[in-house]
């Protein structure tokens, strides 16, 4: 959610990077954790381009890189500037049913937050590899917090596995992402976040909506103003809900009428992502994907998330679990090859798309899944990864798409994502001289394009 942000709009490129309904952005400042436990990284993990052999699913709701010529406007005259606007806003607000009271407070002390302007507008462009930010996302450090905080918080964990049928380890894997157990939340007004996002205009409408969403969460009287801090983008909470999908899916699991997923206390968070996860199609008992062998001269054209067979159909084709038998009938997968054929193969299923409503780059999903099967004592994953690869650039991302079509195999758009269409291209091309077709657009490929 931006872990949300990424939920609401989607996208498999992520900036600083979140979540359609959701992954987020965390808080870059880290805070010091429950004495005992240890910290991965000083910055909460960040999600890069990856491969994405998934249909398109629309840009990252997370901010992107802005030209460097923009250059924010002098504070003081941007702050009286930003004050005329909130007026204004104060009154389209109070016409869609916030009251004058909940606005004054929410606005009190309010100012042109320059700070957030230069991280939305100065983010870096990832560029780190899928297996890069597997090792952080499922890292032993990461794995031993997280089943530290499922010892900690049992009796509540079952308790949400029970009401939703979500897999405690999936909501704490979640929680490990976003906020590192918590430990990462964010303390940035929110309102005065949002605020300066939708008066600075990049994506205006959209952080209107969320501003004003927030204000109706304040109406609601499920936090106060102070209380509401999150991430310079506005995601808020232990696992990172941006304020439209707080409305969605935030549930008052403790009872005390409060749907409050900011205070020390997990529980409605934590209770609030299953709910989301379970709305967006989790079945019980079936894994997000299970790790795969192929076998040679295996039909690379078959990895699409189009195509989906019972996994006895797939092991009448050679794809067979790690210990060399059938995957058991979960139901429809998917092949993955998030690497190509030079990297892991999984089985996808189901519960894969819920994992992605929730942030839709394919990283965050195996992280989420694979950081969930390590804390219930699964394995790491087996099969190498191309090292030696290095992630594409947005510019050379752009660059593949313009020699594929130009050589012949087009990719209708020149946007930058790894799309279907360019995966088709690249496949197509592969074909053409004598490649695995597996689709994978490495730096391998637009060198010989070159």
């Amino acid at each position: 959610m931006y872990k949300c942000f990424l939920s609401v709009v989607g996208a498999a490129i992520l900036a600083a990077t979140a979540a359609m309904a959701g992954a987020p952005e965390r808080s870059l400042r880290p805070v010091l954790p429950p004495v005992g436990w240890q910290v991965d990284d000083l910055a909460p993990i960040q999600i890069a381009p990856v491969q994405v052999a998934s249909a398109q699913l629309g840009s990252s709701l997370r901010p992107v890189l802005r030209p460097n010529a923009l250059e924010a406007q002098p504070v003081k005259a941007s702050n009286t500037r930003f004050q005329s606007w909130i007026r204004a806003f104060k009154n389209r607000a109070a016409r869609q049913g916030i009251s004058r009271p909940v606005l004054d407070r929410a606005f009190r002390g309010v100012r042109y937050n320059a700070d957030v302007v230069r991280r939305d507008r100065n983010q870096s462009e990832f560029t780190k590899t899928l297996w890069a930010y597997l090792d952080s996302a499922a890292s032993d450090t990461r794995v031993k917090n997280g089943k530290a905080a499922l010892r900690k918080h049992k009796r509540k964990l079952d308790a949400i596995e029970r009401k939703y049928g979500v897999d405690k380890e999936v909501v704490v894997a979640v929680w490990g992402l976003e906020s590192a157990y918590g430990t990462f939340r964010g303390d940035v007004p929110v309102i005065e976040a949002l605020a300066t996002l939708a008066f600075d205009g990049r994506r205006g409408k959209f952080f209107e909506a969320q501003l004003l969403a927030a204000l109706k969460i304040l109406q609601s009287g499920d936090t106060s103003p102070r209380h509401m801090t999150g991430s310079w983008a506005g995601a808020m909470g232990h696992t990172q809900f941006i304020p439209t999908s707080y409305l969605s899916f935030a549930v008052d699991f403790t009872g005390d009428g409060k749907r409050d997923i900011w205070s020390d206390d997990p529980s409605d968070a934590l209770a609030s992502t299953a709910a989301y996860l379970k709305r967006s199609g989790w079945q019980s008992g079936v894994p997000w994907g299970v790790e795969v062998t192929l076998p040679r001269g295996f039909n690379y054209s078959l990895a699409n998330r189009k195509i989906k067979k019972q996994p006895s159909a797939w092991a009448a084709l050679g794809v067979r679990g790690l210990g060399g038998k059938s995957v058991k009938n979960y139901g429809p997968a998917s092949l993955l090859l998030p690497a190509g054929h030079q990297g892991a193969a999984f089985l996808i299923f189901r519960n894969f798309d819920a994992i992605e409503r929730y942030n839709t780059a394919d990283a965050y999903v195996i992280g989420v899944g694979h950081l969930s099967d390590r804390i219930k004592g699964g394995a790491p994953i087996k099969a190498r990864w191309p090292r030696e690869d290095r992630a594409l650039t947005f510019g050379e991302r752009k660059e593949l798409q313009r020699r594929l079509t130009a050589a012949g195999f087009d990719t209708v758009k020149i946007d930058g994502k790894i799309g279907p269409l360019t995966i088709d291209a690249v496949r197509n091309y592969q074909r053409s001289i004598g490649m695995e077709p597996d689709g994978y657009a490495s730096l391998a490929i637009l060198k010989k394009l070159r």
